[in-house]
């Protein structure tokens, strides 16, 4: 037997993925998971999903569950999914600030929430991390508004922006901002000292200098992931990151890896060339065991975060400032973060979101599960 399960597919930042209101899918977590990767197309030995609506790669391989929230002072709870490729499993380790954008345009899509027309601001709880984010956006005839002026580095076109503030981000899955309680860790290859910023700010991140790694920060993703030892090494540095910020085992999803060096003219994924004036560090990030094309939207307000705190790797090459212009494969990328006193009060983002289409996928259950 068939089921159909309402959900809206939808870009957020630099990601798309599958939204679906949390009450419409299985209660059994198990059986839910079990119906996402197939709604997803996963596991996909050839790596396309082309059995399902994901895209190969886990910028392309998401799901958000959004339901009402019955949190005091909070709109929406979401869960984030990251969906792996090859084998039937999510990972809820972390949450995803590029997709982050599109959940208030789903609640109101899906009849979660309403609101009057204007700008708008919404809070939200995310459950993977425990964490409150703000969400500010122009509300037009009871949706989100679609057209605007801003651009985003490896999307085309321009979109109404969407202000992600994530309030009090440190420790989302560790003991704080700097877990080790010191903003550089060193670690040992081979007999030689790697230095690295163990950093959690809306995620957990390690963050190495390109040059200790054999890299000038300027590389693109496919030479990036074409060099294997290169990719072995920063995933053991990722294991190594992972034991010493508290991790008992090291999920897919987080930490996460970030390669930063100073500023310099680059080419970027659409052949042009990206200034070294024009922004304030390079940086390549490593997600799901491969480069992403562009910086994930948490990623880069943890790496905002370790631009504001001194003594981070991140620091020395950007000095302590609130706004950081990155450097990545698809252009400039600006992350705000607030840090005073010796607290992060906030990090910042903004993305722009569009929902690409409204319908339903199928669940083909057994007479004994319908």
């Amino acid at each position: 037997m068939t089921d159909w399960i309402n959900t809206c597919f939808i870009r957020g930042g630099t990601s798309k993925g599958l939204f679906f209101n949390a009450a419409d899918l299985p209660a059994d977590e198990a059986e839910r998971d079990a119906a996402l990767c197939l709604f997803m197309g996963s596991p996909d030995p050839h790596g396309r999903q082309l059995n399902g609506m994901g895209g190969g790669i886990s910028s392309l391989s998401k799901v958000m569950l959004v339901e009402a929230s019955a949190h005091e002072g909070i709109d929406v709870d979401y869960t984030f999914g990251q969906v792996e490729v090859g084998t039937a499993h999510i990972d809820y380790s972390g949450n995803c600030g590029n997709l982050s954008s599109g959940v208030v345009p789903f609640a109101l899509e899906a009849g979660i929430i309403d609101s009057d027309d204007g700008t708008q601001e919404f809070t939200l709880f995310n459950t993977n991390t425990s964490k409150t984010v703000k969400v500010g956006l122009e509300v037009k005839d009871g949706r989100a508004a679609i057209s605007g002026d801003v651009e985003l580095p490896g999307v085309a076109g321009t979109g109404s922006a969407i202000t992600l503030t994530y309030p009090h981000p440190a420790g989302s899955r560790t003991a704080g901002l700097l877990p080790t309680g010191s903003p550089t860790t060193v670690f040992d290859h081979d007999g030689a000292a790697i230095t690295v910023s163990l950093v959690d700010s809306t995620l957990p991140v390690v963050i190495v200098r390109a040059d200790d790694v054999g890299l000038t920060g300027t590389e693109l993703p496919s030479t990036i992931d074409a060099n294997k030892p290169l990719m072995s090494l920063l995933e053991r540095l990722r294991q190594a990151g992972a034991q010493a910020m508290g991790f008992s085992t090291c999920p897919e999803v987080v930490p996460k890896i970030a390669i930063v060096a100073r500023p310099q003219n680059s080419t970027i994924l659409d052949g042009s060339q990206l200034d070294a004036e024009s922004v304030d560090i390079m940086v390549r990030m490593i997600s799901m065991g491969k480069a992403h094309l562009a910086v994930p939207g948490t990623g880069a307000m943890c790496v905002a975060a370790a631009a504001a705190v001194p003594g981070t790797v991140v620091s020395e090459i950007t000095g302590q400032r609130t706004h950081t212009r990155l450097g990545t494969p698809s252009g400039a990328v600006i992350a705000a973060a607030n840090y005073d006193n010796g607290e992060l009060t906030s990090t910042s983002l903004i993305r722009t979101a569009r929902i690409l289409m409204r319908g339903q996928v199928p669940l083909v259950t057994s007479p004994t599960q319908h």
